[in-house]
């Protein structure tokens, strides 16, 4: 994406569960003027939902932390990038695999990053144990303006 950027937003926030309903409020409020679907608005928000969400279990235990959630446009793609600065992910293909969770004992599914990648377009993770992890994604808008005309 060498374009020139249309939109962009930070903001870091405590990764706490509370803060996963103000992530989804803000990926909202941030796509709008895009026109958006309905549906492509849910998947974004799930996006985010899902990877606020394992920052807080995962990569924090629930103990807090800081998640950093950057977003950009650029005309009609939307790049959503979260990060956190947790414990990391020993083996990321482990991790990606349908119904994984390291946390079974939650009741965890170990869907949520295959619903990452099944409602982006394109997905790109990277983790380094003691550090953190890096999810990035990109969802094309394109179609909605003429999906609502």
């Amino acid at each position: 994406m060498k374009n020139k950027r249309d939109n962009y937003a930070e903001v870091t926030f405590e990764a706490i569960s509370e803060n996963e309903a103000f992530a989804r409020i803000v990926v909202a409020g941030f796509i709008m003027p895009l026109d958006p679907t309905i549906d492509q608005l849910n998947e974004l928000k799930t996006i985010v939902s899902e990877g606020v969400t394992n920052s807080v279990i995962h990569a924090y235990d629930s103990k807090g932390g800081k998640i950093k959630l950057i977003l950009e446009s650029y005309q009609n793609d939307v790049t959503v990038t979260i990060i956190d600065y947790g414990k990391g992910i020993e083996d990321i293909n482990k991790a990606r695999e349908l119904f994984y969770t390291s946390k079974p004992e939650e009741e965890r599914s170990g869907m949520g990053l295959t619903l990452m990648e099944v409602f982006s377009d394109e997905f790109y993770m990277s983790s380094k144990v003691g550090e953190g992890t890096v999810i990035k994604i990109k969802k094309s808008l394109e179609l909605s303006k003429e999906m609502s005309a």
